[in-house]
């Protein structure tokens, strides 16, 4: 089945949080179990970030923030019971594809280094590691949240970057 990858239109939005849900079965299969709370396209879909959706209704979605001067990569799901067939492909070509259109160097996010939808996944897609004296005050503070979260207790975390434009 072919999913149009747009930006995503306000009904769209109620759509997205069981998705990002449905993913964190994947990482409780592993281990990982995410703290309580709002997902992150709850915390992020009221402020200034991008939302970009595939399907209608949506069965995945990518949520970009600027980041020092950079294109952010928030999230990235898919339903889960979609994952493997190149949705989260499609949406990350399109987030890479519309940085480099709005003049952003690069995609950063932070990820799972070792999960293998996470930090592998990405390194497929063209992220290398961003060294640590390469960060920003941005990305540091988002590293710096994650770690008051109780995110990298869960399993090594990574900060990876892409120069925008190319696709994988």
């Amino acid at each position: 089945m072919d999913y149009e990858v747009r930006v995503a239109r306000p009904a769209d939005l109620p759509a997205l949080p069981p998705i990002e849900i449905s993913g964190e079965r994947m990482f409780a299969e592993i281990g990982i179990v995410f703290p309580p709370g709002p997902t992150v396209v709850e915390l992020m879909s009221d402020g200034d970030a991008e939302i970009i959706v595939a399907g209608d209704p949506p069965v995945g979605f990518a949520v970009v923030d600027d980041v020092d001067g950079a294109a952010y990569l928030a999230q990235i799901s898919v339903r889960d019971d979609l994952t493997g067939k190149g949705i989260g492909a499609r949406l990350l070509d399109a987030v890479m594809t519309r940085a480099g259109e709005a003049g952003a160097p690069g995609v950063s996010l932070l990820t799972f280094r070792n999960v293998p939808w996470n930090g592998p996944w990405y390194a497929a897609h063209g992220f290398e590691e961003l060294p640590e004296e390469r960060w920003g005050p941005g990305i540091r503070s988002h590293w710096e949240a994650e770690v008051k979260a109780g995110l990298h207790e869960l399993g090594p975390r990574a900060v990876m970057w892409a120069p925008a434009g190319r696709t994988s």
